[in-house]
């Protein structure tokens, strides 16, 4: 489907570096901190992890792709404009005209804390209608990597069918991505159970990124070693740890996609002057997805990762453009002292960056210009 209709005729389907497949919203943000009761007016934005992690890609040079479907209706018109806008290819967007696009409001609060609130109107949405007969499946295939999140699997039996279907280990398959993304919420009126649901769709995939305290909610795991233990079917398993940083379980250091090896590589967050906690996990995944494109080793996909989802925490919205790649090159290949020393505020991204250097002697210099007053 295009955005404006089905299409007519048989295509052929440009590969691209990544598709994303998932539902976004028009999401409103606050005018000012605070209860959503007190809060007199909001910013309109889009929101949606797949739909973020495909902006930051193709913001990064990477021809990117969103399949997703949304109504026939304004809100769905700003959103695939506003996806457009970023280089994504929308063109495989589904128009629904019996069923409205999704919309949240949020407070401005940290999502991890009490005070945080988020009201989503999803229910009935055109997003989650999507099955594996209503999605172009050869579009969402044709791709380096297919990036997908729990966040689909929950929103109606159809969407599930369509998770299983792309998860599916088939010969000539792309590398299939996967947030897991637990949402308790979302799996309340399901008459599947989530934390089951999710573990079925990462062991399908060849890339897992999951927090470790999600693993333990979900899955009563307790640390990083115990998640690769109950997951050892993915090539590469990210869990991330918060404050702390983030391990990745395999391939081989080298970078090159080796069989799983059983490495383990940890990588320290960075030190953030945080603006919002929303959309660093998408970022972050992003970040990562995209070093491994390149076929950076481990530890530098980690590293870009964190980048991408500090330019993400030092921005008030759901979507930051990420650092260009030759500033996010430079300080993923600091030494560890160096990259310990880092502090990224907001406007980081936009620093120049002309004598910044990856090693020792610069360090100072790079922490220096990765920080804005």
């Amino acid at each position: 489907m295009t955005a404006t209709g089905p299409r007519t005729a048989p295509d052929v389907v440009e590969v691209v570096d990544v598709v994303a497949l998932g539902e976004s919203m028009v999401t409103f943000l606050p005018s000012r901190p605070g209860p959503l009761a007190d809060v007199p007016s909001f910013e309109r934005a889009i929101g949606g992890a797949e739909s973020n992690t495909a902006c930051v890609l193709a913001a990064a040079g990477h021809p990117a792709r969103w399949i997703s479907a949304v109504g026939q209706d304004g809100f769905g018109d700003h959103l695939v404009r506003a996806v457009g806008e970023y280089g994504v290819d929308v063109s495989y967007v589904r128009r629904d005209p019996h069923r409205p696009t999704g919309v949240y409001f949020r407070t401005a609060g940290d999502r991890a804390t009490d005070a945080h609130e988020v009201a989503y109107y999803r229910a009935g949405s055109a997003a989650s209608a999507m099955t594996p007969h209503t999605v172009d499946l050869a579009a969402a295939r044709a791709a380096r990597v297919l990036h997908l999140s729990g966040i689909t699997a929950a929103l109606s039996a159809g969407c599930l069918d369509l998770m299983r279907e792309l998860t599916a280990r088939r010969p000539g398959r792309p590398l299939v991505s996967f947030d897991v993304n637990h949402r308790p919420g979302l799996w309340r009126d399901s008459a599947a159970h989530g934390p089951e649901v999710l573990l079925e769709l990462a062991r399908g995939a060849d890339i897992v990124f999951v927090g470790e305290d999600e693993a333990r909610e979900a899955w009563g795991l307790r640390d990083a070693a115990a998640v690769r233990e109950a997951l050892p079917e993915p090539e590469i398993l990210v869990v991330k740890q918060g404050g702390r940083g983030a391990t990745a379980y395999g391939p081989g250091g080298d970078g090159t996609g080796a069989a799983y090896t059983g490495a383990a590589v940890f990588v320290p967050s960075l030190d953030v002057d945080v603006v919002a906690a929303v959309g660093a996990g998408d970022a972050f995944a992003a970040g990562f997805l995209s070093a491994t494109l390149r076929a950076l080793p481990v530890r530098d996909r980690l590293r870009h990762g964190h980048l991408a989802a500090a330019a993400a925490l030092t921005t008030s919205g759901d979507l930051a453009a990420p650092p260009a790649r030759d500033l996010a090159d430079r300080l993923a290949a600091l030494d560890d002292p160096a990259w310990g020393r880092l502090r990224l505020g907001p406007g980081w991204t936009e620093t120049d960056t002309a004598g910044a250097h990856p090693d020792a002697g610069h360090a100072d210099r790079a922490e220096e210009e990765g920080h804005t007053p």
